[in-house]
């Protein structure tokens, strides 16, 4: 894939759907009693794989030209599946599905990609052995492919080690099924899509600052979830509209989800030009982004505000090597156990474009401004590895060329064709 450099971005843009808030739409919509109506579903491969997992557990699932329609059968209805699950590339189905599993009456196995077969599942599989679930890793190496017997559960209270929005669902969906609320408590808040919809289900779901409790053996019923715009997708637009001069983008109905928002804070600190208009406070905020091209300043990221912006954090990387001055990343180290070592990553493609970058035990140090030139980039098949440095394409010299770019179409199809309808 070849990316050259892009003129005065300008247009509107409805970036695709939340891709945390469409897994969690059609598992819930699973869950309930009912039929749960989606729309701007994400149908990216992640999303999909979701879908076809509940599938083969008995839900039907429709899918028309303008929505998704999940006909549930409710908390305790689903069956047994004849084959393997497998989860693809998706690292979200396979945590959240866990959860749900080990609370079930029957025996199931999870397996994926190459990069979930190593990608950490103890995180998952601590906490729900903990509540007494029956789940093993069949290669005994802490990583799927993943064995679980269901069972009864016992509700606990768990102290998470790390601010995981995957391993808070995951324990939360086990709560569901188990003898008394069951508690989480994260190391600062992650993002809290799983609370706001299980809530809007029917569920008992209470949260006091970094601690969250479900109530055991609700009645779930069915929702209609509109899902807004993935600010980890509008991230790409952002950065290319504050870094290629000229420059003038709508993005609309983006998530603003304070959870979610890092990126506009980090982007605010760094001297940008994004205006929110149309502002929406209820369920899930969202806003129109209004972003004009400027120029940008060093900035450490760093602390609480990581979680916010876990999955954004290449593309900061990425304006930082163009901005002014130094940005230091920071208390980061969960991007190794990414789809890819994504510290690791970022630092080798940026170096091949001249940047002067050096990783960290848990971040980068990226001193900006000097000026960066294409180069042959390696996405290693990590879907925001290579949408980063697509907009690096757009704003340094020469052709860059991304090997394995269509690795997009994991949270993204259609990314490059966007991309490029905003050039002049």
């Amino acid at each position: 894939m070849e990316i050259k450099k892009q003129k005065n971005l300008r247009g509107e843009l409805s970036v695709p759907g939340d891709k945390s808030i469409s897994h969690r739409a059609v598992m819930f919509g699973s869950l309930a009693d009912g039929t749960t109506r989606i729309t701007n579903f994400l149908e990216g491969a992640d999303c999909l794989s979701t879908i076809s997992c509940f599938r083969k557990m008995g839900i039907h699932i429709e899918k028309t030209e303008k929505e998704i329609l999940v006909h549930g059968n409710g908390l305790h209805g689903l069956s047994a599946p004849r084959e393997t699950l497998d989860v693809g590339n998706s690292g979200t189905t396979t945590r959240l599905i866990s959860g749900i599993l080990a609370g079930q009456k029957f025996v199931s196995e999870i397996t994926g990609d190459a990069s979930i077969q190593s990608r950490p599942m103890k995180r998952i599989i601590t906490p729900l052995q903990a509540m007494g679930a029956d789940i093993i890793s069949i290669k005994e190496n802490g990583c799927a492919p993943l064995r679980i017997s269901g069972k009864p559960l016992q509700a606990i209270h768990y102290n998470s080690p790390v601010a995981s929005a995957q391993v808070k669902s995951c324990v939360l969906l086990a709560g569901l099924y188990a003898d008394g609320v069951t508690s989480v408590t994260e190391p600062v808040l992650s993002r809290n899509h799983t609370e706001l919809m299980l809530n809007c289900f029917g569920a008992k779901v209470e949260s006091a600052g970094t601690t969250v409790s479900v109530y055991p053996d609700p009645v779930l019923r069915a929702a209609e979830i509109n899902v807004p715009g993935d600010i980890s997708s509008a991230a790409y637009f952002i950065a290319a509209g504050l870094l290629t001069p000229g420059s003038e983008i709508l993005l609309k109905n983006v998530g603003t989800n304070p959870t979610r928002d890092g990126l506009l804070r980090v982007c605010r600190d760094m001297g940008a030009d994004i205006t929110l208009l149309n502002e929406n406070t209820n369920g899930e905020p969202t806003a129109d982004l209004l972003i004009r091209s400027g120029r940008l300043h060093g900035t450490t990221v760093g602390g609480e505000i990581i979680p916010s912006l876990i999955d954004e954090i290449p593309m900061i990387a990425v304006m930082a090597a163009f901005a002014e001055g130094t940005t230091i990343i920071k208390d980061a180290q969960e991007l190794k156990v990414k789809e890819s070592d994504r510290i690791q990553v970022v630092t080798d493609n940026l170096k091949r474009m001249g940047a002067d970058i050096e990783a960290t035990g848990d971040g980068m140090i990226i001193r900006g401004g000097r000026p960066l030139h294409g180069a042959c980039i390696d996405s290693h098949l990590d879907h925001r590895i290579a949408m980063s440095f697509a907009v690096a394409g757009t704003v340094c010299e020469g052709p860059l060329t991304i090997k394995g770019g269509q690795c997009v179409d994991i949270s993204y199809p259609g990314f490059y064709h966007d991309l490029y309808k905003l050039g002049n």
